[in-house]
């Protein structure tokens, strides 16, 4: 009777979604229990697994209800005072971060670490545990780079498994090289022992091989940016194109034939690596415009900003404000004729969903005016939400935050081949994006889906930028994008766009205004504070600059 409860309380703190695993240590929980010689079935090492993928990114309405991207020139939160605008705003401290993830990676690295030591004493499948052990290890090494690219360097504790009365008030942090090649060698190390794609349906959403590629491909793209390469060493920038090649060149993955496919359909040739979540209509009601009533009332968290509006390009792929454009952009008609990502990431006015126009000019369904939380820039966030537009009523639908997806890849392929002088080759992968995105190719010399064929190594370094913002919109990439680039200190000090309509009978005035303002202290704010309980607790561990 003592060793179920034990295993009950176990299972309670695994799938609690308010108590952390710090208020229950390992020590409390007898680990012969969970690793069980006698459990053939592997069942209760399996919730130990399913566990360990909680720690895994997932995006979605994750800070105050809205995405990271709202604390960046493409979005705001449509509630005002929200802890996002700490991050918009340089206010982030040792002791207020909403976006501190210094205890959180290191309880799934401690986890993972018991995990390891414990588990070949289940006599379960050799294989299954082969791979559990590799998907583990991953996770360890995902977690390290979401403390890498928060706070630099960190301490690397390995394999080891520290306990209540170890003495932790002198572990120094190691540099961003050394944690940089120690998570390069856990994805090597794990490639030839993770499943290969394609998986069984059983099996899908399961770290796979080319999950540990995407990885590397990401880490070494940070690395090889200027934040983290100052000197311009051209060797991490041909490192960089050559992890995403290496992806690419498996063969494995490709572009969905449709935008919303990635996000919507758990089973499809684009993501690598996806937090899955279960079928429900959560995103929907969180985020779409909120004129509907119950039960299609939504919240309208996110408004995506005419900044990020203005990024995406005419139907032919030129820019708004192309000087020899095809198809010219009409202010007062700003949403006609764009490119169709526009309308697939953003609601604007005159969109369709749930059977009728979206209306967020002054006065509208979407925009009432009074207290009511509803869009501060005129638009709400239709990424990631479900084929609603002619719809009369939510359906409870899949939803996956990509973690890692071939489009990225091939944006990674891009930015690092650029750099290394080859603009051809970073064309070939623009024009891959463009093409899935319903950009045709174009009929005009010396154009290609809207891009000049003969951009130089500048020009084609602000296209993949750009081409990176809107196809990767609201991903958690712009958010570190900016970081990387050494950009943030002017695009983090910009004033955040919206626009204001204003309907006379049937004919609607577009005016774009200054809905709110970034700022962005530089050079500290390109890493945040350790926390303070971590840096008096461990008087080894040096702050960050700044805080």
């Amino acid at each position: 009777m003592k060793a179920k409860i034990i295993i009950l309380l176990y299972i309670g703190i695994l799938i609690s979604s308010c108590k952390k695993y710090e208020e229950v240590p390992n020590e409390l929980v007898n680990p012969d229990i969970i690793y069980d010689q006698f459990d053939k079935n592997g069942t209760y090492a399996q919730w130990v697994r399913n566990d360990l993928y909680t720690y895994l990114p997932d995006g979605f309405n994750r800070i105050d209800n809205v995405v990271l991207d709202a604390a960046t020139d493409d979005a705001l939160a449509s509630r005002y005072g929200s802890p996002i605008e700490l991050l918009a705003k340089s206010g982030i401290t040792a002791g207020t971060n909403p976006d501190d993830r210094w205890a959180t990676s290191y309880i799934s690295i401690r986890k993972v670490n018991i995990f390891l030591s414990k588990i070949d004493v289940v006599p379960y499948d050799a294989v299954s545990l082969k791979f559990w052990k590799a998907e583990a290890r991953f996770i360890r090494a995902m977690n390290y780079f979401e403390l890498l690219k928060r706070y630099g360097g960190v301490p690397l504790l390995g394999d080891q498994v520290f306990g209540l009365h170890d003495n932790l008030s002198n572990i120094p942090r190691n540099t961003f090289d050394e944690c940089l090649q120690y998570i390069l060698s856990e994805c090597e190390a794990i490639k030839p022992l993770l499943r290969t794609e394609p998986v069984l349906d059983t099996f899908l959403g399961s770290i796979t091989r080319g999950a540990a590629y995407a990885l590397k491909s990401r880490v070494l793209l940070y690395a090889a940016s200027p934040l983290n390469n100052p000197a311009n060493d051209q060797n991490k920038w041909l490192a960089a194109a050559n992890a995403a090649k290496d992806l690419i060149n498996l063969n494995v993955y490709s572009l969905t034939p449709a935008f919303t496919s990635a996000f919507l359909n758990r089973k499809n040739s684009e993501v690598i690596l996806a937090y899955q979540k279960g079928q429900n209509r959560t995103l929907e009601t969180a985020n779409a415009p909120i004129g509907f009533a119950e039960p299609n009332a939504s919240n309208g968290y996110v408004n995506p900003s005419q900044n990020l509006v203005d990024a995406f390009p005419m139907s032919d792929g030129r820019a708004i404000d192309a000087t020899t454009p095809t198809l010219p952009y009409d202010p007062q008609n700003p949403y006609a004729n764009r490119d169709p990502r526009l309308g697939l990431t953003v609601f604007f006015n005159g969109a369709s969903w749930l059977n009728r126009a979206v209306e967020t000019f002054e006065g509208g369904l979407d925009r009432p005016g009074g207290m009511r939380l509803q869009t501060r820039s005129g638009y709400y966030m239709r990424k990631f939400l479900g084929l609603f537009g002619t719809a009369t009523a939510y359906q409870d639908q899949t939803h996956n935050f990509p973690i890692f997806r071939y489009a990225e890849i091939l944006l990674n392929y891009a930015e690092a081949i650029n750099e290394t002088g080859n603009q051809a080759e970073a064309l070939t992968q623009l024009k891959l994006i463009r093409n899935r995105a319903g950009i045709p190719l174009g009929t005009a010399t010396g154009y290609a889906h809207g891009f000049r064929t003969d951009l130089s190594q500048t020009e084609m370094r602000k296209a993949i930028q750009n081409e990176r913002r809107i196809e990767m919109a609201f991903e958690e990439q712009r958010f570190w994008d900016i970081r990387r680039w050494k950009i943030a200190e002017q695009v983090g000090n910009s004033a955040v766009r919206g626009m204001k309509i204003v309907k006379q009978g049937n004919t609607f005035t577009y005016t774009p205004i200054t809905v709110d303002q970034l700022s962005f202290a530089a050079p500290k704010m390109y890493l945040y504070a350790i926390p303070l309980k971590e840096i008096l607790a461990d008087p080894a561990l040096k702050q960050n600059p700044g805080y």
